[in-house]
């Protein structure tokens, strides 16, 4: 059974995704950035506090979905200035550091906003 999350963002519906999808113990969550609950970005210039912020977002869709962060097993991480990987990295680590999931990182040259530095995807497995 298909189980679709929503962010109840304005783009869903006029993009075509949800947040996250559940099917079975497999959820797969969306490219997630550092929107706070006002929809504004957070953490303006500053990679690591949008970091953590994508991934407590991300959080917030495992929940909505049954999960934790404990059941995630792979991320991807796309940031802006790869130079600047260490910040994103240690974000990272401050939530994934005893989960390890598999991981990557990758270089883009943009994201949907100027002001977006990273996105993260998630995909987690419920035991």
């Amino acid at each position: 059974m298909r189980q679709n999350i929503s962010s109840g963002t304005q783009w869903e519906p006029i993009v075509g995704y949800s947040r996250a999808v559940r099917i079975g113990n497999v959820i797969t969550v969306s490219g997630t950035t550092a929107t706070g609950p006002d929809g504004k970005i957070v953490g303006v210039g500053d990679l690591h506090a949008k970091t953590v912020q994508t991934i407590r977002n991300i959080e917030a869709a495992l929940a909505k979905a049954g999960a934790t962060l404990k059941d995630v097993v792979r991320t991807r991480i796309f940031v802006t200035n790869i130079a600047e990987w260490e910040k994103a990295g240690r974000a990272h680590g401050e939530f994934f550091g005893e989960i390890r999931p598999a991981t990557s990182m990758v270089d883009v040259s943009k994201l949907i906003a100027p002001e977006m530095l990273v996105e993260i995807e998630a995909d987690a497995v419920v035991e």
